[in-house]
């Protein structure tokens, strides 16, 4: 455990950050696993619309830092080109 105070303080903060953090990744890799799940279910409506969340949400994730730009860029891309590939 950390002495000084704002070492202290630090900890506090990284600890809210984290629990943060988990909790949107987390979110991130569920909606994967929809999108997945409706592929699979080869339903329309649903792909769509997960595939929109999921875009959205990793467009969140490089506004909180959570990811680099260039990722949450070459997810999309794939994302984009696998799902064209469906139709």
């Amino acid at each position: 455990m950390p002495i000084i105070k704002s070492a202290q303080k630090r900890m506090r903060q990284e600890i809210t950050r984290r629990e943060r953090n988990r909790k949107f990744k987390n979110e991130l890799r569920s909606i994967s696993k929809d999108l997945a799940s409706a592929v699979a279910s080869k339903d329309a409506k649903k792909i769509t619309e997960k595939h929109n969340a999921l875009m959205s949400q990793l467009d969140k994730a490089v506004k909180k830092n959570l990811m680099h730009k260039n990722t949450a860029a070459r997810k999309k891309s794939a994302l984009v080109k696998f799902v064209n590939g469906l139709k």
